[in-house]
């Protein structure tokens, strides 16, 4: 995520709602390691990625959908031969994705605006 905090330190100080969802695992080769993010806004701007491309639309819908709904959702991708049309990663490694909704009236983005401010501003900083 450290590659995006300026952009979200950004947009929190301008009181955008938005959804980050950030990989927190990883099994065998992925394009992306654990702490690699995409965040998309209540317009649909997206900054970052998760993959590389390979799972990056399902990834946008589901920050779409946690925008709407406001329910952070854990989502595993990966490959698998059974279904081979599916969402996957073509490397054969899996991801699990964290897509959390940051709204501007969430009590807990001040503690979230703090971070995003420090990681933006290189310093150490942890949620």
């Amino acid at each position: 995520m450290l590659d995006i905090a300026e952009e979200l330190d950004r947009w929190v100080a301008e009181g955008r709602d938005f959804a980050v969802a950030t990989v927190v695992a990883v099994g065998g080769s992925a394009p992306r390691g654990a702490g690699a993010a995409l965040a998309v806004d209540a317009d649909g701007t997206a900054v970052g990625s998760v993959s590389g491309g390979c799972v990056e639309g399902a990834v946008y819908e589901l920050c779409v959908r946690a925008l709407e709904d406001g329910v952070t959702v854990l989502e595993r991708f990966g490959y698998s031969d059974e279904d081979a049309f599916a969402v996957g990663l073509t490397c054969g490694g899996i991801i699990d994705v964290m897509v959390t909704p940051v709204r501007a009236s969430d009590p807990a983005r001040p503690v979230l605006a703090s971070a995003l401010a420090a990681a933006a501003g290189g310093r150490a900083a942890a949620l």
